[in-house]
């Protein structure tokens, strides 16, 4: 029983210890990782970005970062060459909040991440469907020629998967790799024309339908989704089209 004060006394010693070496050296007893490249000479002075108990503050970060600068000059005022440029966004946050995307320590070798997902939420309602003023324009044929917001086929959560899949409703094959304009006119992605191309005349196509005995044949990607498949002969009369018997 005369053992245990002893032991107590010892605990709160080696307590006291711990948390001392904390404030001395936080850069060998509590860093989470080493810093990114551009904090790399704040290695050994944890308290620039933290406050002891309350961690970092976005306060701390703007005393280096000014807020008009970032994105365009370094913290030293030197411009940024526009060959590096990003448009800034910062400006246009709703809430100066950096830790929401930046923690700055690279964190454990198997992930490496020093930034975190960054939330559209964060930003001012206008600015969030400008989405062509930070990411850049996708250089794949579908969307090389769209001149719509990105928000009516994609999310701001993430860019992928997308409300739409052109597969599902026609397959852009070889034979079908064509600008939008050319089935899409004006722009309308709500509507199509499978006219104008080929054989693709309204009077063929109406022709050659009814000798099947289709009629109901003015939605054109209900049977052929995919141009390297024939549909089914009868797929019309299934659909309620009636033949000429």
């Amino acid at each position: 029983m005369k053992k245990r004060p002893v032991l107590w006394i010892v605990v709160a010693l080696n307590l006291v210890v711990l948390v001392a070496l904390a404030f001395l050296y936080p850069a060998l007893m509590i860093s989470p990782g080493p810093l990114v490249r551009g904090h790399e000479e704040l290695a050994t002075d944890c308290f620039a970005c933290h406050r002891p108990w309350r961690g970092a503050s976005a306060q701390r970060c703007t005393e280096c970062h000014a807020l008009a600068d970032i994105g365009l000059k370094t913290t030293r005022g030197v411009p940024i060459p526009a060959r590096s440029l990003k448009v800034s966004f910062h400006q246009e946050l709703i809430e100066q909040d950096c830790m929401a995307c930046h923690s700055d320590h690279q964190g454990p070798k198997l992930t490496q991440r020093s930034r975190r997902p960054f939330s559209h939420a964060l930003l001012k309602a206008p600015m969030r469907v400008q989405c062509a003023s930070c990411h850049a324009a996708p250089r794949d044929t579908l969307h090389l020629n769209l001149q719509v917001q990105c928000s009516q086929c994609h999310g701001d959560q993430a860019w992928k998967p997308a409300t739409f899949d052109h597969d599902k409703s026609f397959v852009l094959d070889r034979d079908h790799a064509a600008p939008c304009a050319t089935c899409h006119k004006n722009n309308d992605f709500s509507r199509y024309t499978c006219y104008g191309c080929h054989e693709h005349s309204p009077a063929k196509v109406r022709a050659e339908h009814l000798e099947e005995g289709i009629r109901d044949f003015e939605n054109c990607v209900e049977c052929h989704r995919d141009p390297r498949v024939e549909p089914e002969k009868n797929h019309g009369r299934e659909r309620g089209g009636r033949s000429r018997d």
